[in-house]
């Protein structure tokens, strides 16, 4: 598994690390939670959640100073993740990047890192007597802590509600299907295998769509001409509507916006590269790969690769307008992965960017703060060294 071993004590061996007919079944069972039709439910929530987003905005423009927005994205994408799959109102918007979970991900996201660039932290014997490791397994504790207690009210909930013959109300968000999913045998998942899953998406299901839609608004601060396309598309749609809130029928009107937030996924590459381990040989330019090698398909050479991509290291949108992208070989652009391990949240995440885009382009501008400079790192998701800091102006 490579480096991705490291992280099982972290998220578990769930849909992100599993593997076999074990990971099949489970798949299969969690599909339909992420279904296309089953999305149009969670917009409201998003739509709540943005909002909360936007009263900080709306704080820091008024003071006239910059905003690191990766962090305060992030604490945003916990709690869309928290509210739509898990039906749990918090305060984590509010705490921010001072949140316990939020530090605890934090730390366990640069350990993880850190252990995969250092050899000698490789091996487990060694490691294990490490203060990293003493580090790792404390911020562990912590973040199983509050994916067990998720999972403990839910059980609590769901056998009342079974002893009084009630019907849930949240039938089906992500904790309920895992607990109450069943396969054709009728069995359903392990303890083990529902707190995997929960520890999986609470991670995975807020890291990658925070970067992505941090790169994002700062490409539209780097290149102001294409903020202001997305803004004019924005403000058109919105000039139809009585609300201020994003519907699923606004979604797709949202043509150049969405070519922006593609193009950014192929420029930044949210993430980099992934791991597979080979169950069949795979033969490259004549050499044979075994079975059981970790290969790593590196995703952001496949997005700057200049004979599928002619001027990959330009900024343009304008290769996703449908007329340009049928043009594209289909695995050409996998920001999500492909095949049967693609990201099974995708389209959830595409539609949180949207909406937290739509919502703050049309009551912001963004700019760059000329004081910082912003270098990007390797981490689980591209990332920073010092902050993406970014200066926010009302419309």
């Amino acid at each position: 598994m490579g480096t991705y071993k490291y992280a099982i004590e972290w998220i578990g061996d769930g849909l992100l690390l599993g593997s076999g007919a074990r990971w099949l079944r489970n798949r299969k069972l969690l599909t339909p939670v992420f279904h296309f039709n089953n999305l149009h439910k969670y917009l409201k929530v998003k739509n709540q959640c943005v909002d909360v987003f936007l009263e900080k905005l709306s704080r820091y423009a008024e003071g006239g100073e910059s905003i690191e927005i990766m962090s305060h994205l992030s604490s945003l994408t916990v709690d869309i993740i928290l509210r739509c799959a898990f039906s749990c109102e918090n305060n984590i918007q509010e705490v921010g990047e001072n949140h316990p979970y939020m530090k605890a991900c934090h730390e366990l996201d640069t350990l993880l890192v850190q252990r995969s660039l250092y050899p000698w932290q490789h091996f487990d014997f060694i490691y294990k007597f490490s203060s990293d490791y003493r580090e790792f397994k404390k911020s562990c504790k912590y973040v199983h802590e509050i994916s067990g207690e998720l999972i403990k009210k839910r059980k609590v909930r769901l056998n009342e509600l079974e002893r009084s013959g009630e019907n849930s109300p949240k039938k089906n968000d992500f904790l309920n299907v895992l607990l109450t999913a069943r396969d054709e045998d009728g069995n359903g998942l392990t303890d083990h295998e529902i707190r995997a899953e929960v520890n999986t998406l609470l991670f995975a299901g807020h890291d990658t769509t925070s970067s992505s839609v941090s790169w994002v608004l700062y490409t539209l601060a780097l290149y102001p001409q294409f903020q202001k396309q997305c803004q004019e598309e924005i403000d058109e749609m919105f000039l139809d509507k009585n609300s201020n809130d994003v519907f699923h029928e606004d979604l797709k009107r949202l043509q150049y916006l969405t070519c922006c937030i593609k193009e950014s996924l192929r420029y930044h590459t949210t993430v980099p590269l992934i791991e597979r381990e080979l169950t069949k040989p795979l033969v490259i330019d004549g050499k044979e790969c075994p079975i059981g090698m970790t290969v790593c398909p590196m995703i952001y050479s496949l997005h700057h690769n200049k004979t599928v991509w002619p001027d990959h290291a330009k900024f343009d949108p304008e290769r996703f307008l449908p007329e340009n992208f049928k043009k594209v070989e289909p695995f050409a652009f996998v920001p999500f992965s492909a095949g049967p391990r693609n990201c099974i949240g995708q389209h959830f995440a595409m539609n949180e960017m949207k909406i937290i885009l739509c919502k703050v382009l049309h009551k912001f501008s963004v700019s760059l703060d000329p004081e910082r400079v912003v270098k990007k790192k390797m981490s689980l998701t591209i990332k920073t060294e010092n902050g993406l800091y970014l200066k926010i102006t009302k419309r």
